[in-house]
């Protein structure tokens, strides 16, 4: 029973982070790993700029519009 309310908590969490445009960070490295294993894998924190950036062109972290 456990198992399975994680199973949904983690379905959950994906569900909603797409919902937002938030892609998936464990997606990203996986991708990396599997098919660029030369080059090296962002910090959780630069993927998330990086994508904050080519989402909302922020300046500085900082998102410059509001939609």
């Amino acid at each position: 029973m456990l198992n399975k309310i994680r199973e949904f908590n983690a379905y959950r969490k994906q569900f909603i982070s797409l919902l937002v445009g938030v892609p998936s960070y464990e997606t990203y490295v996986e991708h990396m790993e599997l098919h660029h294993p030369d080059m090296p894998v962002k910090s959780r924190k630069e993927f998330f700029c990086e994508v904050q950036e080519a989402r909302y062109n922020a300046k500085g972290g900082k998102v410059s519009r509001c939609c």
